[in-house]
């Protein structure tokens, strides 16, 4: 036990280091970039007339420094805003704190992530299992062949695919929006059937995107573990291939656990083509609006948000796969 709080307390200092370098990166990026997007804005605002201070002040609130003070100075102030959960304020959103409006938009993808995620996961371990028992048959190369193929398409024309043959060839979901305009939002089940409706393409997108992978990592992990002195035993004893099956699943699926947790933290990053396709108001379609908009201090939020993601997925992988095998026993 005493070994499983070290871990923890040394993944958690490797987290705020990686925060804290991930921080910085940004901060200078935008700081040495051409055209200096702090200085011109500074700029922008006094010669429409701002007074000085005032102009400042809104500088700072946006990008949480401002240029003609010394570079330390800068830095220091800018990561002393972030300790404070201060991102600054969106230029494309009228002022808006970066922070609201990423807590606004980061539900609707984390609710498409994690339904797609565990979709495509179970789909794809159960593939893989079939595949790798199988793998000396029809249906096991079958299986291979489509998971190889659905690996190697791009998420966006997964997408794209999806959106034109079943909004456009036969009209069967809506497209764009999370739920039909014309509904009150709100708990009634007219509304919440129209959320699931809009939300069938996206998820879709995300389960078949993922499940290649999965079985193609499942039916390798198997075909390991097959092999394996313990399984050789089982044989020799005579026991069921029911339960020898369920023995070998349950190894075979160790190290995927430590994957699906890392896949958690990733797919907010790769929410961006999914969601800008579909009109989807999560973190990966606000990502795409400061791109188009030059919202710096958006884009620098929303990495910084994805980042905390994956490092969050990080650490909880790493301990849950001591937990889940305790012979790894790491300190």
């Amino acid at each position: 036990m005493k070994g499983f709080w070290i871990r923890l307390v040394r993944r958690l200092a490797g987290g705020l280091i990686m925060v804290l370098a991930v921080s910085s990166f940004t901060f200078f990026l935008v700081h040495f970039m051409p055209g200096n997007p702090v200085q011109t804005k500074l700029n922008t605002l006094l010669e429409s007339g701002t007074p000085p201070l005032q102009a400042e002040a809104q500088v700072r609130s946006m990008y949480g420094f401002v240029p003609h003070t010394p570079l330390y100075v800068q830095y220091f102030h800018y990561i002393w805003q972030i300790l404070h959960l201060n991102l600054g304020q969106s230029i494309s959103y009228a002022g808006v704190p970066v922070l609201h409006l990423l807590l606004k938009a980061m539900p609707w993808t984390v609710i498409m992530v994690l339904t797609g995620l565990f979709i495509s996961f179970i789909i794809g371990i159960a593939a893989g299992v079939v595949a790798s028992v199988n793998r000396n048959s029809r249906m096991g190369d079958g299986l291979t062949m489509l998971s190889t193929f659905l690996h190697g398409i791009p998420q966006f024309i997964l997408a794209l695919g999806l959106a034109y043959l079943f909004t456009t060839v036969f009209r069967v979901f809506p497209f764009g929006a999370p739920y039909n305009a014309a509904i009150t939002p709100g708990w009634s089940a007219a509304f919440l059937a129209s959320l699931a409706r809009h939300a069938v393409l996206p998820i879709a997108a995300y389960a078949i995107s993922g499940f290649g992978g999965w079985a193609l990592a499942m039916r390798a992990s198997v075909s390991s573990v097959l092999g394996d002195d313990y399984i050789l035993a089982a044989e020799l004893r005579g026991v069921t291939p029911a339960i020898r099956l369920r023995y070998i699943a349950r190894n075979a699926i160790l190290p995927l656990f430590t994957i699906l947790t890392l896949s958690v933290g990733f797919m907010f990053g790769g929410s961006i083509f999914i969601e800008t396709i579909f009109d989807y108001p999560g973190l990966g379609y606000m990502i795409n609006s400061a791109l188009a908009a030059r919202d710096y201090p958006l884009m620098d939020g929303a990495f910084l948000m994805i980042t905390l993601a994956v490092i969050i997925a990080n650490i909880v992988a790493d301990l849950l796969y001591t937990v889940l095998d305790p012979r790894i026993q790491r300190i």
